[in-house]
């Protein structure tokens, strides 16, 4: 839902923005060449057999190349600036544990877990649709790999290993994006990762300037 919040706000504001430009003078565009961006970005990570998703407060850097106005090559990396803990259930027989040593391994446990990023890198084309002379909105397909640090406990404190530290897979999404000026814009846009291991999701909006 928060993600969903910071989507949607993010877009308002590009559209509101946009409908003032129009009595404003236009500029020249520059439509090829790199760029850098940054910004805050918001991660929901839910990993197989966990009660719910893990949120993760992180940074984006960004760099790309605008070929035109419709195409670019861009690269991101994304580091987390906090951890948070998760409900995890699992069958004693899948992790091997008699954790209530009752010699029966066909009980849940209900253990704890905890997951931290470190970091998660991707590599994606960009498509661009004009709306007005400022105003794009795009998609984005690419290849992404994540590493973290993921660990769960029972509730006798025996260490269960199901959930891998590093994944990589498809990542696909979609944003908006504002001109304020030749240079200078501001982004919004939203992730989906196709990970093996866990269901990640991304929303994040920064600013950015082309050289």
């Amino acid at each position: 839902m928060f993600k969903k919040m910071i989507i949607g706000a993010s877009a308002a504001s590009a559209i509101a923005l946009s409908s003032g430009a129009a009595q404003a003078q236009g500029y020249v565009d520059a439509d090829t060449g790199f760029y850098l961006e940054g910004g805050y970005s918001y991660l929901d990570i839910e990993p197989d057999g966990a009660k719910s998703g893990v949120d993760i407060n992180a940074f984006t850097a960004r760099a790309g190349y605008q070929f035109n106005r419709n195409f670019s090559l861009e690269g991101d990396i994304t580091s987390g600036v906090d951890d948070d803990d998760f409900g995890y259930d699992v069958r004693e027989s899948r992790v091997g544990i008699d954790d209530n040593a009752d010699g029966d391994l066909n009980d849940v446990i209900n253990a704890n877990g905890n997951l931290e990023l470190n970091y998660l890198v991707g590599l994606y084309g960009k498509a661009a649709l004009p709306v007005t002379d400022r105003f794009d909105v795009f998609a984005r397909a690419g290849y992404a790999f994540i590493d973290m640090d993921a660990s769960v406990r029972s509730p006798s404190g025996a260490a269960i290993n199901t959930i891998e530290d590093s994944d990589d897979g498809v990542a696909l999404g979609a944003g908006a994006e504002y001109q304020l000026s030749e240079r200078w814009n501001v982004r919004a846009d939203y992730t989906w990762y196709d990970f093996e291991d866990t269901e990640t999701q991304a929303a994040m909006i920064g600013v950015g300037y082309k050289f």
